[in-house]
C-alpha cells in the first residue's frame, strides 16, 4: 500500500491495498502514480525504495524526486551524502504521519481481501487524521 501525506505529515492519501508480494514500486507503476501526479501539477519526495520510479526525460521536471543509492562499486559523493541529508530532513514528518497509522492494532495482522483490507486503511487513514488533529 502506498500513502501520500503533505509535508507536514498529515495524511492525504492511501492507495489500494495490494497482496504483499506486490512491490512498492510496481504498485506505483500500476496505479499511474507519476502521471497522476504530474497532470496535477505536484511532486513527491520518496525514499530510496523508488528509485527509479519516476522514468520521465532528463528535461522535464520530475514528479518523484529520491535520494542517491550507493553501490559496492560506487560510493556516494560528498554532494550526494548532503542532498540525502537535506532529503531525510525534509521526510522526518513524513515518517510520522505514517507511524500514525502504523500504530492502529488492526493493521498488525490483516489476513483479509485486499478489498477490504483497503477500506480498514482508508477509514483508518482518516481516524488518524482526526486523532493527530487534536
Amino acid at each position: 500500500m502506498i500513502a501520500l501525506t503533505d509535508d507536514n505529515g498529515r495524511l492525504l492519501w492511501a492507495s489500494a491495498a495490494r497482496p504483499g508480494r506486490a512491490s512498492e514500486i510496481t504498485a506505483c507503476r500500476h496505479d499511474k502514480l507519476t502521471q497522476k501526479l504530474r497532470a496535477a501539477g505536484l511532486g513527491a519526495i520518496a525514499d530510496l525504495g523508488f528509485v527509479g520510479l519516476d522514468d520521465s526525460g532528463p528535461d522535464a521536471d520530475p514528479a518523484v524526486i529520491t535520494g542517491y543509492k550507493a553501490t559496492r562499486n560506487r560510493p556516494l559523493t560528498r554532494s550526494q551524502k548532503l542532498s540525502n541529508k537535506a532529503l531525510a530532513a525534509v521526510r522526518a514528518p513524513v515518517e510520522h504521519g505514517f507511524a500514525h497509522l502504523k500504530n492502529w492494532r488492526a493493521l498488525g495482522k490483516v489476513r483479509t481481501d485486499p478489498k477490504w483490507a483497503t477500506a480498514l486503511v482508508r477509514a483508518l487513514l482518516v481516524l488518524t487524521n482526526r486523532e493527530v488533529a487534536r
